[in-house]
């Protein structure tokens, strides 16, 4: 025992029960094996370490548990930046030719001058801006008080990022000869998720905002598509939503999509057939359908 014991830290001695008991009958079964006698089980019933030590135990283990939810959000907010609502707000979007990024859009008028100048600068045959930032929170609105921080931070990156980034870059996209615009909805725009409010409403807002855009530029070269997802296997919400199997696996969804605007390159709203049902839910019982799509969610939970 003392062999097995003095090879594990104290963590791994009182959580790894199993792989102790395994370990002590394999010790066990050697020595007792020229005797003829085998050893089939060792179970240890608990490990008891003195109160000191199980303080020390749960100190660190708070700490670890804090460390891996800090990097775990930080993996979630790696395509997005969260603004603030200081007078600071600045959203982070990707705008890539070949291997180049360029970095943050900042809320006020100077910034995007400055962003889009130096995007242009940098590349002046762009032709195409897909507005593909975005955040969805899961929002309890029962909650005394209502955290907003998370609603602030949806707006100012789903909303607020697209519309200003569109404003600074149309002067350019006017000038050329074609252009793109294209904006990322959702299904939820039409059928909204009762857990995500927020984000609902977001994108509920570019499906109208795309509208209104694509009618001021009809008579330019700049064409306003709308790429309305369905729920799709990307860690959004997590790790779990990559793996649902009732989710839309990503590679699917890029084929069709990328299918559509082969095909159909005037096309005003880009959808998949998953997305038909919540984007013409309209036309048949809304209500039952909303219920019965948000009660699938609530017992997911």
């Amino acid at each position: 025992m003392r062999t097995v014991f003095g090879s594990m830290d104290l963590e791994r001695t009182l959580t790894s029960r199993e792989e102790i008991n395994t370990q002590l009958r394999i010790v066990l079964d050697d020595a007792t094996g020229k005797w003829g006698i085998r050893v089939t089980r060792v179970e240890i019933k608990a490990i008891d370490p003195p109160a000191t030590i199980k303080e020390a135990m749960e100190k660190q283990m708070r700490a670890e548990r804090d460390k891996r939810a800090v990097i775990l959000h930080a993996e979630g907010e790696r395509q997005s930046k969260i603004l603030t609502a200081e007078g600071t707000r600045q959203q982070e979007i990707l705008v890539s030719q070949g291997d180049q990024q360029a970095a943050i859009l900042r809320a006020d008028g100077e910034a995007i001058a400055t962003f889009t100048h130096q995007i242009v600068k940098a590349f002046p045959r762009l032709n195409v801006v897909i507005s593909n930032a975005g955040i969805m929170r899961a929002v309890n609105l029962l909650a005394n008080p209502v955290d907003l921080a998370d609603a602030e931070a949806t707006v100012a990156t789903n909303l607020l990022g697209p519309i200003r980034l569109n404003a600074g870059l149309l002067p350019h996209l006017r000038s050329q000869p074609e252009a793109a615009i294209l904006n990322i909805s959702s299904g939820l725009a039409f059928i909204p998720r009762a857990d995500t409010p927020t984000y609902n409403a977001t994108k509920a807002a570019i499906h109208s905002y795309s509208q209104s855009l694509r009618f001021q530029l009809r008579n330019t070269s700049v064409r306003v598509h709308e790429l309305v997802p369905p729920y799709v296997q990307t860690e959004l919400m997590g790790a779990r939503q990559a793996v649902d199997p009732r989710a839309m696996p990503l590679a699917d969804f890029i084929e069709e999509t990328r299918w559509i605007l082969d095909s159909k390159p005037n096309v005003e709203e880009v959808l998949v057939e998953k997305v038909l049902p919540l984007r013409h839910a309209e036309k048949g019982d809304y209500p039952a359908v909303f219920r019965a799509f948000n009660e699938r969610f609530a017992t997911s939970h």
